[in-house]
């Protein structure tokens, strides 16, 4: 006995363009111009999107990934498209951090720290902090072009990176959400903060219990 199933339908750009326009997202586009324009990155490989969004705020971001993840849709998250290896393309929806989400939102030169949301381009950053005798460690050659959060999910380098470091090395703390829309700091953290964090039993909890797990079972009796 056989039987024949059917999958769930692939939506439309129409269809998904429209339910992110609802839903408050930010500025949203799918005609075929933009996801034409957003099919490229710097490598050879090509993927049409179905939209592109742009979020002006923190909630757009929650929205957008709430509406993909209730129709079922991937999305790929773009900074500069400086990508080599196709990072900034694909099949579903693109989130450009490139064009709003683009500030530096605190500079602290006694710590020599930076806040700074995705988009911003590295060069920026780096003017911001060469006012006080300080630079971000990573320059990948792109530096006038790529983001940060680009650099960040490529952990970039460039030629200093030896003596600086890179991007990885150069990062204390994410505000990060997931695409079930966990919204959670990574960081260091001491045990206790761990052990509390665990405790509350939530999506949270789950994730960084995941990731403390493996260091945890990594150790051996005696060592620190």
């Amino acid at each position: 006995m056989t039987a024949t199933v059917q999958g769930p339908k692939r939506l439309g750009a129409a269809a998904v363009t429209e339910a992110l326009a609802r839903g408050d997202c930010g500025e949203v586009q799918g005609d075929a111009g933009r996801r034409a324009q957003y099919s490229a990155d710097a490598s050879n490989y090509r993927r049409i999107p179905l939209v592109v969004v742009f979020p002006r705020e923190r909630r757009h971001v929650l929205n957008a990934l709430a509406v993909c993840r209730r129709l079922g849709v991937p999305i790929t998250s773009r900074g500069g498209g400086t990508s080599t290896s196709g990072q900034a393309v694909g099949s579903g929806v693109i989130l450009d951090f490139s064009r709003y989400f683009n500030r530096l939102l605190a500079l602290d030169p006694v710590a020599r720290t930076a806040t700074v949301q995705p988009g911003i381009v590295l060069d920026e950053l780096q003017r911001a902090a060469g006012e006080h005798g300080l630079l971000f460690g990573a320059n990948p050659s792109t530096h006038s072009r790529c983001t940060l959060g680009g650099m960040i999910g490529n952990n970039a380098c460039g030629s200093h990176s030896v003596a600086w470091g890179r991007t990885a090395e150069n990062v204390l703390e994410l505000e990060v959400v997931t695409y079930r829309g966990t919204v959670l700091r990574l960081g260091e953290m001491t045990q206790a903060e761990i052990d509390e964090a665990v405790a509350a039993g939530d999506d949270r909890a789950e994730l960084i219990a995941s990731l403390h797990g493996p260091a945890v079972l990594s150790r051996t009796p005696g060592s620190k």
